[in-house]
């Protein structure tokens, strides 16, 4: 993984500057209002700005949910983790054996039963962030999951047995 590094800017924000395995060297400038800024610069002159894009807060959560995976996930991820010290986010697809179809988060007692929270629900052309305890767990849906490893195989036990 590359190296990132983060600085206060007072009175604007906070800047983050990437530099990934490729040599590639990016700058993304966090406002306080809100808005964000990010620079690209030419891998043979890291002081050398080559594009720039400013973008609302709106448009920086949605470039974020597609670059992190929650509008779509290559199929050769379909097991894919991230890890943040002990918290685990995975991506799970309820599959056709599932005793999970057709019941609701609540029914399942997710939270209660195994500690793990479900983050996201994505299905073909949509996505839904912050599921409430009604959303329906349905076949082919793919749930973006977070908690620690032994909370996230109790919940694909739970998803499994229902």
């Amino acid at each position: 993984m590359g190296t990132i590094r983060e600085s206060d800017l007072p009175g604007i924000g906070k800047k983050y500057q990437l530099e990934a395995n490729s040599g590639s060297k990016i700058v993304i400038v966090i406002h306080n209002d809100g808005r964000r800024e990010l620079y690209h610069f030419l891998d043979e002159d890291p002081d050398e700005c080559i594009s720039q894009v400013s973008l609302d807060d709106e448009e920086s959560r949605q470039i974020a949910s597609i670059i992190g995976g929650m509008q779509y996930k290559p199929k050769a991820l379909d097991t894919v983790q991230v890890t943040l010290d002990e918290l685990v986010i995975e991506w799970c697809k309820i599959e056709p054996h599932f005793k999970s179809i057709n019941k609701t988060i609540e029914e399942l007692h997710v939270r209660a039963r195994t500690g793990a929270t479900i983050l996201a629900i994505v299905e073909k052309g949509k996505q839904k962030i912050n599921p409430g305890p009604q959303d329906k767990l349905m076949l082919g849906m793919t749930l973006v999951v977070a908690g620690e490893r032994k909370q996230i195989k109790q919940l694909n036990d739970l998803l499994l047995e229902g």
